[in-house]
Formats: structure tokens, C-alpha cells, sequence
């Protein structure tokens, strides 16, 4: 299996990057942490635009090792960049552009084609229109479509939502699920907004002033108290589950995760349909024995992992729940209802479910 494999140490006085991690090569591995944190220069350092010292190898082809005396310049790197602000040429349509981006790749070398590319991104009835006429969130897509067009075997992505309002980036994320579903090369994704990893991401590397902070799966990231998702106001666990059946008559849908079922709003997803869940901390309580009556419709058994204070009145709770492979929750409760129902790790509880979000 294609993977990324890099390690960088770069210098520039006042910060320091250092950091070596592995990427797999399916999915988006996504690059979180706070502005500053080296997010980008990472990036940069694995397109070839900035040189560090270290090495950068993808499916055991390098680009970079010191140790070798190998350093491919940027135009020899297979890679597509997806920048913050949508580079578009202003003189040429959508079509031209798009264009100008496969005109870098022989024809036989090619792997994705126009028209699937413009399906993909949903960009076709923009085709020839010239890029000032169109949105934040249609620019960016064809930057995106753009990219994809030189056949890259590697797709950079900094922070692609953050020039865009939130219409924009809630019309623009779809897309980019598309393209995790669809495509067979890997991507690194770099962002500080946590809902865009949560919902994007398989992968996270978690930075913290130029260092690697934390690296696993999106599902483990997000749920470990000892680091910052889990402690932010957002804070939440991912659920993989499958659509098992829809309710017409209450507009409801039931989906199997391991363990149980959760209900939730009439889902668009067909039955069998692999989707992945989002469930806030905020919206999980905890009761020691199984409610009989209940306006909450999803209660599942769970067992107390571990419990971290995060305020003087709030701590959170992480959960395990029943069935392999144990999916986490997170519930954020007072400090008085752990005391008053006696809580503590090991424990056997049930967690309240209040609402879930469908994240794909």
C-alpha cells in the first residue's frame, strides 16, 4: 500500500518544526493544531517549496533524503496543492483553467479524467463562466478540480474552507467527502477548526509548536481526554455505523453501530449505507440504571473508561461502549452528578444519547 513517510527539521530562530510521522495512502490524514503550530510548513516542505533537513518518501520512491544527497524540486513532485485562496486565473474561463492543470500531464499519463473530475466537484454548469462571477465556495472547488487534473499521487489541502463564510463552507463540504470516498490517493489536510477534521478526517496528526503532539485514527484522537479536541467546548466522539431501516411513518431512521442502535432524523442514505456519526459530549448524560420511560430515545449500555476534570464545576467521561470494537463516547457532566451517582471508572452505566449528527 502507497505511504507517506516523512521526517523534518527546520530552524528559523524564534520556532522550531520538528517532526516525523507516517501517513496511509487511502483517505485524508488530517493536520490539526493551532495557527502557528507548523502546519503548513509541513506542507510546504513536502511539496518541495521550502527545504528542511530530513527526509519525504512516498510508496518507497524518495523526494527528499539528506542522507542520500536527494532533493526533487517542486516540479518533479506528483503532487496536487489546494491553497487557502482559490489561485485561479482570472483572464481564463473555469474550462481553461481546468485545462491549463492537465495540459502539465501527458496524455498517457493521466488518471482521472475532465469529466469525471467535473461530475465530481459539481462544477459543470460553471464550465464557461470566468472565475470572478463565481462564489467563494464554487472557486474553490474548481481549484480543487484543478489539481486533481494533473493525476497527482499526493493532494495537499491547507486549510481549503478557511477564506469561506459558513454557507460556503457548509455547501463546499459535501464535496470534499465525495472526494474521500472516491479517491485512491492520500491527502493531507490541514486545519484548526475541529468539526472539519471530525468530519473529514481517518487520520490526525495533532501539532503543538512545531512538534507532534498525538497520531491515530480520528476515532482515538477526538475521544482521549489528555489532549485538546476532547477538552474544547465542541468536544465529541465518532461512531461508525449502517443505515439499517427508515420509519416513514415517524421519519426516522435506525442505524446499526456495534452494540446497539441508534435513532436518529429520516436519513437521504440508503439502507446498508456506511455512514459515520458525530455525538457531542454535551449532548450524553449518564444514568446508572436504564430509564424506563424516556423522552431520549438512544440509552446504551457503556462502561466508565476514565474520567478528567476540566473546570471547577464540569469534568468529561469517556465511555466504552458494549460491542467490538467498543466504540467511545464522551459525556460532559458536573462535578455534582459524578458525586451524586457515585461515578468511577470501571463502573457499568448507561448513556443518554440526546442528539446525533451525521457527518457523512
Amino acid at each position: 500500500m502507497i505511504e507517506l513517510d516523512v521526517a523534518f527539521r527546520l530552524d528559523r530562530g524564534n520556532f522550531t518544526l520538528d517532526v516525523a510521522f507516517t501517513a496511509p495512502g487511502l483517505g485524508i490524514t488530517g493536520l490539526f493544531g493551532r495557527s502557528g503550530c507548523g502546519k503548513t510548513s509541513i506542507l510546504r516542505c513536502v511539496a518541495g517549496l521550502e527545504r528542511a533537513a530530513g527526509h519525504c518518501r512516498l510508496d518507497g520512491e524518495t523526494w527528499q533524503d539528506d542522507a542520500q544527497g536527494i532533493f526533487l524540486k517542486a516540479h518533479r513532485r506528483p503532487i496536487g496543492y489546494v491553497f487557502q485562496e482559490a489561485s485561479l486565473f482570472a483572464h481564463l474561463s473555469v474550462r481553461d483553467n481546468l485545462e491549463y492543470g492537465m495540459r502539465r500531464v501527458p496524455a498517457s499519463e493521466r488518471q482521472i479524467a475532465f469529466d469525471e473530475v467535473v461530475d465530481l466537484l459539481g462544477i459543470r454548469q460553471h464550465l464557461d463562466r470566468d472565475p470572478s462571477g463565481l462564489s467563494g465556495g464554487e472557486r474553490q472547488r474548481v481549484s480543487i478540480a484543478r489539481a486533481l487534473l494533473t493525476s497527482p499521487r499526493l493532494l495537499l489541502m491547507d486549510e481549503p474552507l478557511s477564506a469561506l463564510d459558513h454557507t460556503s463552507k457548509q455547501d463546499i463540504l459535501p464535496y470534499l467527502e465525495r472526494l474521500h470516498d472516491t479517491l485512491r490517493i492520500p491527502v493531507l489536510y490541514v486545519s484548526h477548526a475541529p468539526d472539519e477534521v471530525a468530519r473529514l478526517a481517518d487520520r490526525i496528526v495533532l501539532m503543538r509548536d512545531g512538534l507532534v503532539q498525538a497520531i491515530g485514527s480520528a476515532t482515538e484522537i477526538l475521544s482521549r481526554l489528555d489532549l485538546p479536541l476532547a477538552q474544547d467546548t465542541e468536544a465529541s466522539a465518532l461512531i461508525e455505523g449502517r443505515v439499517q431501516s427508515h420509519d416513514d411513518n415517524y421519519d426516522l431512521t435506525r442505524v446499526a453501530i456495534p452494540g446497539g442502535t441508534l435513532t436518529v432524523g429520516r436519513l437521504d442514505q440508503a439502507t446498508e449505507s456506511r455512514i459515520r456519526l458525530r455525538i457531542h459530549a454535551r449532548d450524553v448524560s449518564i444514568a446508572i440504571r436504564e430509564p424506563e420511560t424516556s423522552s431520549i430515545l438512544n440509552v446504551l449500555p457503556a462502561r466508565i473508561v476514565e474520567m478528567q476534570e476540566i473546570d471547577r464545576s464540569h469534568l468529561l467521561v469517556k465511555l466504552c461502549t458494549a460491542g467490538e470494537p467498543h466504540p467511545p463516547l464522551l459525556a460532559r457532566i458536573t462535578r455534582y452528578s459524578r458525586d451524586r451517582l457515585q461515578l468511577k471508572p470501571g463502573q457499568e452505566v448507561f448513556a443518554q444519547v440526546k442528539a446525533v449528527a451525521l457527518m457523512d
